[in-house]
Order: structure tokens, then sequence, then C-alpha cells
């Protein structure tokens, strides 16, 4: 930390006055007499209590029975608790309240578009996810599931998991959302630390025409699981499974045939909806608590906020329901009245085309990717999104990793024609959403946030904890805001440890992050995949925004090892364009090619930065949300413990890494 960063680029996006006039954003101001975004900013984070009256209003968040206060901050900012004494229960909010209002235009639009594999589609009204929702929530209760009890999800993204995570919230259950591509061990640990009675699964799922079984690891993780009582699952591929009587329930003959009409349970604002469990680099899973008032609140702030959703606009965010953006997609876009758009498959299945034309097909107004994806389409060419009608977007978004300028540009320019917004977003499972956030009404660099998100109390430090501007530091938050995890499940003293530990009454997010001369944020990369080289500390993305300039690589990750001399040496491991499914370049001398991203690293870093070693491998390990895990590259690297790789979508390669020396 301390060094100068250099931000190069300009801005490329404004926005428009129609487009600012017209935001939702621009409306939450009027209506609160803000004068413009620095004046909400600022008083968003002085007085944390207005700011959140102010957005459960905008909400239109119900209470079954009022708070009597926003926020009480008697046991500090690490435990605040928020809308004290209130009853209510957030799926009330989702759909409950259109049918008590009888408010028949929302009941009859489209809540949930779904497509998947083998061209299968379905689509559900508000009234219709309503009345699957209590059907669902009858058969749990029939299995004698109730208020407080644990529930799994471990299914692929169908409506049903939609159906299934609205009803574990109905009856007060606790929902636990599983990474589909999950062994049994993950679930295992997941399931086992929150004691959970009952796992939704699936026989299989179809991943680029592939079957995948999912009832098998099912079986494994449940003969594992002494509390779980209950399997419930449901038939999508049609695989020949085995089923235990008593335990096993087909979701067909248990919930299907259950009545339209179920009571919701009143639960208090504060007590728990979902655990979400991240993997930290060492440790088992953490479960980060989230309530009723809690992570739904902040998703839909997000979504209104940063990407403009508003009643009727059909967003598709694509994730899987074990990554926060899951949940963070179903609550957003049910308390906005929205529609979400779920696609269950490859998205580059049958080809490349595929994402395109889902966007033309479904008229999708706001499109989440991540730059990962956008790498691997860029080698595929420019004509592909050319052929569609994608004039449906009013935005594209991303999260999960740092931008490099290249794919970001060439999203910008040959898919968005220089018109759309890409709403950079990063925050994490513990914050309910962002920290920092693009929005309709500020205008963007390549690969930069233009703000942090209103009511987040974000800053920069040093390693004296000072502020910095135009160095890279630490990503710190400085007041709590209503989507902070309220803890650990059952570890308290875990969660002080992680991120209240360094500075008094300071969340450190373990980001490094920038601040630029026109107020625009960088964020450089996890602080613990930060290298300090020759003296000066830097973060992989620059490393790999410099590589991404040579049309040989799809993309690529810069770690440190141990070095005799120089402490920590450089060492990277690329993708090349062959690799990744393109002839392109593939028939250049790779030791040529190899030479000649040395010297594009020496020429930009300097000298003292060029690389010990650089690989070529066939892919990098990725979670499902299309985080390359640095950390894991260079253990494998290193002969070191993997520590948890259950979140992985492509574990393997960690054995081609492993023996690249």
């Amino acid at each position: 930390m301390g060094n100068s960063f250099d931000f190069g680029g300009e801005i490329v996006w404004r926005p428009t006055n129609a487009i600012v006039e017209q935001a939702r954003l621009t409306g939450f101001m009027h209506a609160n007499n803000i004068p413009d975004y620095d004046t909400l900013m600022n008083r968003s984070v002085a007085d944390v209590s207005w700011f959140t009256e102010a957005v459960l209003e905008f909400l239109d968040i119900q209470f079954y029975q009022p708070y009597s206060q926003v926020v009480d901050l008697k046991d500090g900012i690490q435990f605040p608790r928020w809308c004290v004494d209130g009853k209510m229960n957030i799926v009330h909010n989702l759909l409950d309240k259109y049918v008590i209002q009888q408010n028949r235009t929302q009941l009859n639009q489209k809540a949930l578009m779904w497509e998947g594999e083998g061209d299968i589609r379905r689509s559900l009204t508000y009234l219709e996810l309503y009345h699957a929702t209590n059907k669902a929530a009858n058969a749990l209760r029939s299995l004698g599931i109730g208020k407080g009890d644990g529930v799994g999800l471990y299914m692929p993204m169908t409506p049903e998991i939609v159906i299934a995570m609205l009803a574990i919230a109905k009856i007060g259950g606790i929902i636990l959302p599983l990474f589909s591509g999950y062994g049994a061990g993950a679930i295992v640990n997941r399931m086992e630390d929150a004691k959970a009675r009952v796992l939704f699964t699936a026989d299989g799922m179809l991943r680029g025409g592939k079957y995948i079984e999912m009832k098998k690891v099912a079986d494994e993780a449940a003969a594992q699981l002494p509390d779980l009582k209950h399997l419930v699952v449901l038939q999508r591929t049609g695989q020949k499974i085995q089923m235990t009587p008593g335990r096993d329930h087909w979701w067909h003959e248990l919930v299907d045939q259950q009545p339209l009409e179920a009571s919701t349970e009143i639960t208090s604002a504060e007590d728990v909806l979902m655990l979400i469990y991240t993997s930290g680099t060492t440790g088992k899973p953490k479960g980060a608590v989230h309530t009723h008032c809690g992570f739904p609140v902040k998703a839909a702030q997000d979504m209104a906020f940063g990407t403009d959703v508003r009643r009727g606009d059909v967003i598709y965010w694509m994730t899987d329901m074990g990554w926060m953006m899951g949940p963070w997609l179903v609550f957003g876009s049910l308390l906005l009245g929205a529609t979400m758009f779920m696609y269950d498959g490859a998205p580059d299945y049958p080809g490349p085309e595929c994402l395109w034309k889902l966007v033309e097909e479904n008229r999708i107004n706001q499109l989440g990717i991540s730059p990962t994806l956008i790498r691997t389409l860029i080698p595929h060419g420019d004509d592909i999104p050319a052929r569609y009608d994608l004039t449906s977007l009013k935005c594209f978004a991303s999260t999960g990793e740092p931008w490099n300028p290249t794919p970001w540009m060439w999203l910008f320019e040959k898919v968005g024609k220089k018109a759309l917004p890409i709403i950079n977003y990063s925050g994490g499972t513990e914050i309910s959403g962002g920290i920092l956030m693009g929005n309709p009404l500020l205008p963007l660099k390549p690969g930069a946030f233009s703000a942090a998100c209103p009511g987040m109390d974000a800053d920069v430090f040093d390693e004296n904890g000072s502020p910095v501007r135009g160095q890279v530091g630490e990503l710190v938050i400085k007041a709590p805001w209503i989507g902070m995890t309220r803890g650990f499940w059952k570890d308290p003293s875990r969660y002080l440890e992680t991120y209240w530990s360094r500075w008094k009454n300071t969340w450190v997010h373990g980001d490094f992050a920038a601040i630029d001369s026109d107020g625009m944020w960088y964020i450089l990369g996890r602080s613990d995949d930060t290298l300090k080289i020759a003296g000066k500390r830097l973060g992989p993305a620059e490393i790999e925004s410099a590589l991404a300039n040579h049309p040989w690589v799809v993309e690529s990750a810069a770690i440190g090892v141990p070095d005799p001399i120089k402490g920590t040496a450089l060492v990277i491991f690329c993708v090349p364009r062959h690799a990744a499914g393109s002839n392109q370049a593939g028939n250049s001398n790779p030791e040529t090619i190899r030479q000649e991203l040395v010297q594009m690293i020496i020429k930009q870093m300097g000298k003292p930065l060029a690389p010990k070693a650089l690989y070529f491998v066939t892919d990098l390990p990725k979670t499902r949300n299309a985080k390359v895990m640095r950390r894991m590259i260079r253990a494998a690297y290193l002969g070191l413990d993997l520590g948890d790789t259950s979140s992985l979508v492509n574990p393997d390669v960690l054995d081609e890494i492993r023996h690249v020396h």
C-alpha cells in the first residue's frame, strides 16, 4: 500500500439529461429534497437512520407491527439492531400485499421468466408465484417444518428454486442456498452447521448438453446428516434415480397437490431469513447471517439505484442460487415489482450466440455478466452480438472480479455501441450487495466504479488507517448499513476478527482499492492477493490488464511466490485463445509469445517486475460467479494445502497448475 496508482483512462460515457431525469435514483432524491448525488451521499452516511427509513418507504416495506426505532447501536456498530420491535415477513412485501390490495395489474405481470437447455420455457405471474409459494409452504408444514428450521436449496436454476426459497421464508424458516456444483462434502459442512432438516434437490441438471447428477450427490450428503429428515426432489432431467421411502418426496407429488392458500408467519424484522456460506482462505465456511429486513432491502435498493430497475423491467443476472447474486436477483426484482429472468444451462451452449439470443427473445432490460464471460466471448468475433436485436437493453452490469480495460471496451463499443453504461458492482455476501456501484447519474471510465453506493460510508485507508486519494489502499466502511450481515452463524468472534479487528469501528473488507482525481473508484483485487516485489506493492489486476492487450491472451492470473533475492517473485499463468475454444493465434510459437508477454510486462511495469516464470494453461480455477481464485493457484503451484475448493466449477485445473514445473 501507499504506492501511487496510474489510473489512466478517460470518461467514455455520460448520461443524457433524459436518462438522469427518468432515473429512479433521481426520483428518490426529489422525494427527499436532495439536490445532487454528493449531497445524497453525505447525508446518507451522516444520518443512517434517516436514509434507512427513506429507503424502507421508497420500497414500500410494510410491517405487521411498526418498528419503534430504525436502528439501535447500543451494542456498537459491529452489532446494530434494525427495525427494533418491528414485525414483518419479507414474503408479505414480495407477494402477499398485492393479493391483499387486489392489485390486478401487478398480479397479472410476470414475476419470473425461465428458459432451460433443451429449449424449454416457462413463466409465472405474480399471482401464480404467490399460489406456487403457498403450495410449497404447505408442503414444508406437512413435513413438520416451521419457524427457525433450516432448509437447504441444492437445485438447478429452475422456477422451483425460487418457489422453494420464498416458501421457506413464508413459514419463517431459514434459507440455505447451496451452489449447484457442490460435492457431498461441501453440502454436509453447510447443512450440518445449520442443523438443516430438509433439502430441496433435483434428479440432475443439464450443462452444455450433458446430464449432471444431483440426487446421487444429495444422497451421499444425506447419509452423513443425522438432522436431515426429508429430501424434496424435482424431476428436471428424467434421469433414473433412487428414492428412499419415507425420506424422499417427488416435488410433483408433494408440492403440486397442496392447497393454493397458506398463512404467512409473522416474524420479527430481525429474525434470521438466510445463511449464505462463504469460503475463506482457511477454516470452515462462514455462514453470513441475514434477516428479513436486511438482505432484501439492500438488494432492492442497489438494484433500483444502480441498475435503475423499475416495475415491469426484465432483469437477468447470470448466477447460481448458491452465490449471493441469486437471492439478490430474487428479492430485489420482486420487491421492485419487476420480472426476473433465469437461464438454466451453460451461457455459451449450443454456441457463443446463446447470451445475445436470450436478450433478444426475452427483451431483457438489465444484463448482469462477468468479465470472464466477456473475455471468453471476444475470440468468437464482433459479428455474433451484431446479429441480434439488443435494443431492449438499458444497461450492462457486472460483479465478481475486477475488469481489465480491453474486454470492458469491447463490451461497451462492440456490443453496447457506446450507448449503454456498464454498471460495475462490488461488495459481497456479508454486504448483501454493493459497497461501490455505478448509477445512471454519473459518468463512467473503463473498469471504474462511479461512486460508493448511497448509505455506504466507504473509504480507502493507507497502512496507518488514514484516508488516501490517488494511492492504493484498503477498502473500508466506517458506518453500519441495513444489509450488513448480523455476524457469522454461531461464531461472533470470527466475524469480529475478520472485519473489525484492524482499526477501531472500521469494517475492513479485504479488497485493495483506489480513488482517482475525478472521484472514480477502482477495485484492484483481494488484498491477500496483493504482490510486493522489489519494494513495490501492486495488485494482480495491473499485470493482468497489461497482458489482456495481447491478442493471444484470453485471461491471466498473477501470483507472488517466495524468492531468495527479491523476497517475492512474480509468476503468471495465461490462458491462450486456442485453449479457450478459438483457433485464432493458435499456430503461433508458444515460446515466441512467452517472450513477447514478458517484454510487455517489463515495458509497462518496469524491469524489477519481470516475471520469474510465465506458464500457459487451459483454464484458471474459478468460482461459479467467475472469480479467479489466485490463492488456490498459488497453493497448487507451491504444493501447499488448497483449502476449501468446493466453490470451484473447475477444480481439475489445479492439478494442471501443480504440475507445470
